[in-house]
């Protein structure tokens, strides 16, 4: 997860909420608390296989164990708890031989490495000769409310492209395929080394704009067709160029009803045994708007799967923190995480709310899509706290953290210039924490998702009028003005909603005597204060905004901005404090990712930076609730869901489901979980075997696996896969799609149905 909080950017006050990759259908449904904690090592288990076992104390103690009397001084760390998503400039050859008897070469790598895509938020993959690309059906939400024309609801019914000509051009689609990488870590390292610390973050983002832009000239730059993007690894210790194809030119071919792309909602979120079609198709073309040809794709396999498999995940792992302190990870449990969830839990209660009362007005701003995202986040993020809480997961952590303090300690030369920096890092985390109020007070201000227009249009402008008053030349003011015209308008409801849900985050953390309540609400209730914007400032409205600031006719007695001025003192209080720290834990993380590089190599992966990465692991299922999760779920076990859970709408099947073929084969697997490391932004990354082979598409992990933010645990760690065999029985039974079919499996181009039904 990326961090959330308020950043400070000269020379104007930038507040922003940092994006959270959600890697599970997005949620829906009212919010639920994770499902219960893993076994304990007081359970009868049976023996872990090889790559799943780890040494010392943990082989046998899982999260939460501490209940049971486990003396947490002999907990030690696992040999892969900083997880195993492996880079391509590192692939782990020896480590493959080693575990799973074969040794790949640099042609399988490179296959694996062009086959795959990031699109946006999530991952893809080419897997016919024709531009056809497989993701998740979470992952095209978006794009099948962008095309959906009037009187349909493609999120609703799914949609399939009977022919060619039927597949729907989609807007603000950009699939990237990594075709080179190049290492600049000693140019890099050796610029920022000849520099003072201070100056080192400043100039690091300098010099990485312009490799950046060497590189891209150098490939002929964006008409070209290319995007170069500098890839930092082990926090700033390595550093790469990569090198995409970009393509733009795409179209939707197919996708499920959301109920059966999401079965099971939100309860089923972030759990298993999942019975869920979440899959989509997209199609790149070319510039003649023909097909892409495609001679790099991953053809699906025709054997299938069985328990005890070795599978691959090729995808774009978004964010972990597996290489953050314990100081750092002890911040977020007790303040930043917390905070999080209170923002995430209180704005959907908003949204919510207005989608009960204004249903047409939400289904056009797309606000179901927006609950649902929040939803997922809120599952994960309330996870990731239930694992900082276990004092197992810390007491690892804690290991690992000493024997990267010894390591470097050993070593004269690495102490001198490492060894006091964790110790460095704990001292700003307590700084943190003396401005913990602020942090949850203003978090998420600017995020057009849960900020109050009316309140950004507000700061934004105090800002412009007091640089205007201070005499700042017309250009320093025109980025705060250009961000004040781009703020969209919000139903007038739901501005005044989440108004007063900001109010009462002040009132919860600065409490309702405090000098921040005083200012902001002038005497009045919450309510009325958040009606009286609504009701009379200018800025309730863009156009009337943008006139008033264009003309100077704006003044500070404007209610939204007499409201800002009341908590402006905190939050400039708030900021002085905060602000500094993060420059100091950016170089510090890079000092400790140097560090950690030249100790470890490339043995301990880098963490996920939403940039291409290998995952291995093998197909099996895990013991939970007393209970054992088997490694496969079938078609036959979603229609047992569906009648067990009568009436409950996250159950619901679509209506084409409920009458199905009588050839549909119902013994067909349709999900499985293995042991693969992933997170967020692997969404839609396809599941391969040994041969490069699509065996699934990965859309989930397990609820166990939600702490794999800051430490991945192999025994309880699963990945929810859909498996190949329920896609393409879903197209051939279901959807009757022959034309997708015949593509998928022999990779011929069939440009209409009527033809397909002929060929088979």
């Amino acid at each position: 997860m990326q961090s959330l909080g308020v950043v400070a950017r000269s020379p104007r006050i930038v507040v922003a909420l940092g994006g959270i990759f959600v890697m599970s259908a997005c949620g829906g449904g009212a919010p639920s608390t994770p499902a219960a904690i893993p076994p304990s090592n007081t359970q009868a288990m049976e023996p872990l296989p090889a790559e799943v076992q780890t040494s010392g104390q943990e082989a046998t103690v899982g999260p939460s164990a501490f209940v049971f009397g486990v003396d947490l001084d002999t907990i030690q760390a696992g040999p892969f708890d900083q997880g195993k998503m492996w880079t391509f400039e590192a692939p782990p050859v020896s480590y493959f031989a080693d575990t799973y008897g074969f040794r790949p070469d640099a042609a399988w790598f490179e296959k694996a490495r062009l086959g795959a895509l990031r699109i946006p938020s999530c991952s893809a993959s080419f897997v016919s000769p024709n531009g056809l690309v497989m993701t998740n059906h979470h992952c095209a939400r978006e794009f099948l409310t962008q095309v959906t024309r009037e009187g349909e609801s493609l999120l609703d019914n799914g949609f399939v492209a009977t022919d060619l000509v039927d597949e729907r051009e989609v807007e603000d689609f950009e699939a990237d395929q990594l075709i080179e990488i190049i290492d600049v870590t000693e140019e890099v390292n050796s610029s920022l080394d000849a520099l003072p610390a201070e100056q080192r973050g400043e100039a690091r983002a300098a010099l990485l704009s312009e490799i950046e832009a060497r590189v891209l000239e150098q490939r002929g730059g964006e008409d070209a067709g290319y995007v170069v993007e500098m890839i930092s690894l082990y926090n700033g210790g390595r550093t790469s160029a990569y090198i995409f194809r970009r393509y733009v030119n795409a179209k939707l071919v197919a996708a499920p009803e959301l109920q059966i792309g999401f079965f099971g909602g939100d309860p089923d979120n972030f759990t298993y045994p999942r019975y869920n079609l979440d899959y989509a198709f997209f199609r790149i073309y070319g510039e003649d708007d023909r097909p892409l040809s495609t001679e790099t794709y991953f053809a699906f396999d025709d054997d299938g799967l069985e328990d005890g498999d070795p599978i691959f995940i090729i995808g774009n792992p978004g964010s972990t923190s597996r290489l953050q302190t314990v100081a750092e990870l002890e911040f977020r449990r007790d303040i930043g995480d917390r905070y999080v969830l209170d923002l995430l839990r209180t704005r959907m209660e908003v949204i919510d709310g207005f989608i009960q009362q204004y249903p047409d007005e939400a289904e056009e701003l797309d606000l179901r899509n927006t609950y649902f995202s929040l939803s997922n986040s809120l599952k994960a993020i309330s996870g990731q706290v239930s694992g900082l809480e276990d004092p197992v997961v810390i007491a690892r952590r804690k290991d690992t953290e000493s024997n990267f303090q010894a390591a470097i300690e050993a070593s004269p030369d690495l102490s001198n210039r490492y060894g006091s920096l964790i110790n460095h890092m704990a001292e700003l985390q307590a700084q943190k924490r003396e401005a913990g109020a602020g942090y949850g007070a203003f978090l998420g201000l600017g995020s057009p998702d849960l900020r109050s227009s009316t309140i950004y249009r507000a700061f934004l402008a105090f800002q412009v009028l007091s640089a205007r008053q201070g005499g700042a030349p017309p250009e320093a003011i025109a980025p705060l003005v250009e961000d004040l015209v781009s703020v969209a308008d919000q139903h007038p409801d739901l501005d005044r909603a989440m108004i007063e849900a900001r109010l009462h985050d002040f009132e919860r953390l600065f409490g309702i005597s405090s000098p921040l309540m005083s200012g902001v609400l002038g005497g009045r209730t919450i309510e009325a204060r958040a009606r009286m914007l609504v009701d009379e400032s200018v800025l309730q409205d863009s156009v009337s905004a943008v006139q008033a600031i264009e003309s100077n006719t704006l003044t500070i007695s404007d209610p939204a901005l007499d409201l800002v001025r009341g908590f402006l003192p905190a939050f400039i209080e708030y900021q002085q404090m905060f602000g500094p720290v993060g420059p100091e834990e950016a170089e510090i993380s890079a000092e400790l990712g140097r560090a950690r590089f030249e100790i470890y190599g490339t043995d301990v992966p880098p963490d996920a930076t939403f940039s291409l990465r290998i995952a291995d692991g093998l197909v099996m299922g895990y013991d939970y609730n007393g209970t054992r999760a088997p490694a496969f779920t079938t078609i036959y076990g979603m229609y047992d869901r569906h009648y067990s859970h009568a009436g409950d709408p996250d159950w619901f099947l679509p209506e084409r489901w409920l009458d199905p073929p009588g050839t549909l084969d119902l013994t067909t697997p349709i999900n499985f979980v293995s042991t693969a490391d992933i997170i967020g932004g692997n969404s839609g990354s396809p599941v391969l075997d040994r041969d490069l082979e699509v065996v699934g598409v990965v859309f989930d992990g397990n609820i166990e696996s939600l702490p794999g933010d800051y430490i991945y645990l192999p025994e309880f760690n699963r990945s929810v896969t859909v498996d190949s065999r329920a896609i393409l029985e879903s197209l051939d039974e279901i959807y009757d799609s022959d034309r997708l079919v015949i593509e998928i499996t022999t990779g011929r181009l069939v440009e209409t149905e009527q033809e397909a039904d002929g060929a088979r």
